[in-house]
């Protein structure tokens, strides 16, 4: 990935309970291009969270769901999210329903560990904007959750993006429905990684209005 003017240097925080993935995340995140800063490693979102300020330091979290419980802890996924940090869920774990739970929480992308550096370099860089990441588990689960080619929006996700249709900015979008900026733009790389996962990408706001009159989400006199 070559490096892309005007951006800044993304950053993350690394949590996982084994040091050889804090080993190797390091590595791949040094040999990136632009080079990654890994500015934390953390063996429990507790410690993670008792450490870091809500929302402070780092712009992506990469998170391994199953940590030294071996249990899938989806409140500590949902604690994280919740203190503003944009997840990246990256865990051996492949059924369908735990990434489909974990995308419903708020991460913004959830990567099986057998899908190797590719895909987690470019899903961190992805996590810090508005454009999806998809990798390929997460592309079937989204599949095979929809019908007929339709993605399948959260209640929430089809308030935002109706909302963001008739307003002027993301920011205005969180000020009408009472949530930070930063929900607002996870909410869209959501419906955006879900479009394109079924064949049918939407890059553009343009795009989403076209993709949600075809499914009925909304009709042109409510724009």
């Amino acid at each position: 990935m070559s490096a892309q003017q005007g951006r800044s240097p993304v950053a993350v925080a690394i949590i996982d309970d084994h040091e050889a993935i804090h080993e190797a995340v390091k590595v791949w995140c040094a040999r990136a291009d632009p080079p990654i800063k890994v500015a934390g490693g953390y063996f429990s979102a507790e410690e993670f969270l008792a450490e870091q300020p809500p929302g402070a330091g780092h712009t992506v979290v990469i998170f391994d769901l199953e940590l030294q419980s071996r249990r899938s802890d989806f409140e500590g996924l949902q604690r994280i999210i919740a203190a503003g940090y944009r997840v990246v869920v990256y865990s051996h774990l492949s059924a369908d329903e735990i990434i489909l739970r974990c995308l419903d929480l708020g991460a913004v992308t959830y990567l099986v560990k057998s899908e190797g550096k590719r895909h987690l370099i470019d899903a961190v860089e992805a996590a810090r904007t508005d454009e999806p990441y998809v990798g390929p588990q997460m592309a079937g689960a989204i599949v095979n959750d929809v019908n007929f080619g339709r993605p399948k929006l959260a209640a929430r996700e089809r308030e935002v993006l109706i909302a963001w249709f008739q307003t002027e900015s993301k920011d205005l979008v969180a000020q009408k429905l009472h949530i930070a900026p930063t929900t607002v733009r996870t909410h869209l790389q959501r419906i955006r990684a879900k479009y394109a996962a079924v064949g049918r990408p939407a890059p553009t706001k343009s795009a989403l209005v076209a993709r949600a009159i075809q499914d009925a989400i909304i009709v042109v006199d409510d724009l």
